[in-house]
């Protein structure tokens, strides 16, 4: 009887490899993690630290240094990062050398509303605790300040942020009833009119126009107010 010794050989070496590859991925998934490391995506650890992350780890699923792999929860690890309020995503992953890393999105401000209760608006329109770490610098709302309201507020600041002029100078916005709306410029005490949120190219259109014949004629510091509620037009008040 003749052997396929090729055949045997293959066999052989394939259930080598098998072996070799099970005895590695078994001492890999034995090895312990090194070290934690945090990664900020966008703003550098602003509203939450590296310190502020592995606090919320221990406290909610346990020390992960010197932890074997084969009993980490990438994905119950990243739950409890996004449970953060002040993060918006987390993407946990282990390097081979077994650094655990952990890429953080954090939520991003782009109000701080002073009402009754005190709280940020992200740039999703959706509420954010203010922050022991740092203090972002965006316009402030206060007011009548309701649901409806901030929905309206969130439209506003997503067109004066698209605006470099607008994103540079406005720095609050104050509601007043009926869901009206008053800019607060930087230059000292000077406040537009915005009315509601209806119209707001045609209005900030015919603000620049005007805004940029004052400054020309050197009578922009005669005005204390502009309104831009009536159709079409700029009413301006002088002090």
């Amino acid at each position: 009887m003749k052997f396929n010794w090729n055949y045997i050989k293959m066999v052989v070496l394939l259930l080598l490899v098998i072996g070799l590859y099970s005895f590695s991925n078994y001492r890999s998934e034995k090895k312990e993690v090194k070290e934690h490391h945090v990664q900020f995506v966008g703003n550098q650890g602003l509203y939450v630290t590296q310190e502020t992350v592995n606090k919320l780890l221990i406290q909610n699923y346990g020390k992960v240094k010197n932890i074997a792999k084969e009993k980490l929860d990438l994905n119950n690890i990243e739950k409890v990062i996004a449970s953060n309020a002040m993060v918006k995503s987390s993407q946990v992953y282990l390097t081979v050398n077994g650094q655990l890393t952990s890429k953080i999105e954090q939520r991003k401000p782009i109000a701080r509303v002073e009402g009754k209760e005190r709280f940020y608006l992200d740039d999703d329109g959706e509420r954010m605790p203010l922050s022991k770490n740092h203090s972002a610098r965006v316009p402030i709302i206060t007011g009548n300040i309701t649901g409806e309201s901030l929905e309206d507020i969130y439209v506003i600041l997503k067109y004066i942020n698209n605006d470099s002029f607008l994103r540079k100078n406005v720095i609050g916005i104050h509601i007043k009833e009926n869901n009206k709306y008053q800019l607060k410029f930087r230059m000292d005490d000077f406040v537009v009119h915005l009315g509601g949120v209806n119209d707001l190219e045609k209005k900030f259109t015919n603000f620049r126009a005007f805004y940029t014949k004052a400054t020309k004629d050197n009578t922009l510091d005669d005005y204390n107010s502009v309104s831009l509620e009536y159709n079409n037009q700029v009413v301006c008040t002088k002090i």
